[in-house]
């Protein structure tokens, strides 16, 4: 007997993620998702449809609606195979991924991915897209194949993992004797790179980068949630897989009063957003 699955697929430039919600009687289930790499968008669409329909052990009939996202998906002109087929706004997706992987009802959602996106969600109604900034993984790429001759993400991850930012960063104390925040002028930072080091080692510079973008991405987020009189920022997208992110977010946590979320499957909640506003149908 044929399943009811619908497919969430976030097409990018060069990486396509894929998800699918099985609908049975007594509600939907999350279908592990997963990501491919490709040279263009199509070949990394129809390669990730292929791929979760054999990982799954999936038929084109088991699959009842295709929703599809993201920048590469307006190359995606005509539905995958004959599906049902439909394009859903990426900042839509973004809310309700948030909301569904937070659990939470009300929260800012930053997408942290090539740059970074802002939506305030709230259940049952739509999202509000905020705006974003062009700093994300790729300000983290780029400038670390030019500063560290590298840009796997990975590899710099791994290359921060024994840096230290007092090599690079200028600190509050390191300007002023006054304890503008009681506790904290030994970690805020005045001058992201203000302080840099001549013996400043390639990890440090890795972790000072990092450092740099996270804290750009938090106080955007923390202006936002200010907006919305919420303290809840969900973190999704590629970048708030990063293993520094949790140690840097739960420092913006301690010294705003903020909840930052770093949510199990965070990389995939635009995907899954995507696929959820088909489940709604």
């Amino acid at each position: 007997m044929s399943r009811n699955i619908v497919i969430g697929i976030d097409v990018g430039g060069s990486t396509t993620k894929i998800v699918g919600f099985d609908r049975g009687p007594d509600g939907s289930t999350l279908i592990d998702p997963l990501f491919v790499r490709a040279t263009d968008p199509l070949t990394s669409a129809y390669g990730a449809f292929g791929k979760f329909l054999v990982d799954n052990d999936l038929a084109l009939s088991d699959i009842s609606k295709v929703m599809a996202t993201g920048v590469g998906s307006s190359y995606l002109t005509k539905p995958l195979y004959d599906l049902p087929f439909e394009h859903i706004e990426e900042f839509r997706a973004n809310g309700l991924g948030g909301l569904y992987l937070s659990g939470l009802d009300r929260a800012i959602i930053t997408s942290c991915g090539t740059g970074t996106a802002l939506v305030y969600a709230q259940k049952d109604k739509a999202p509000v897209y905020l705006g974003g900034t062009g700093v994300g993984g790729g300000t983290l790429m780029g400038l670390s194949k030019k500063l560290l001759g590298m840009d796997n993400i990975k590899h710099i991850e791994e290359l921060a993992a024994s840096g230290s930012l007092n090599k690079v960063d200028l600190k509050i104390n390191d300007i002023s004797k006054q304890d503008l925040i009681p506790g904290f002028s030994d970690t805020m930072t005045a001058s992201n790179f203000g302080n840099i080091s001549d013996i400043a080692t390639q990890s440090d510079i890795a972790l000072g980068l990092i450092n740099m973008i996270f804290e750009t991405i938090g106080m955007i987020s923390i202006f936002a949630a200010r907006t919305y009189n919420i303290k809840d920022v969900v973190l999704t997208g590629n970048l708030s897989s990063v293993a520094q992110a949790e140690s840097l977010f739960g420092t913006l946590n301690r010294m705003f009063d903020m909840n930052f979320t770093i949510p199990e499957n965070s990389q995939f909640g635009t995907v899954i957003g995507a696929a959820l506003a088909g489940c709604e149908q």
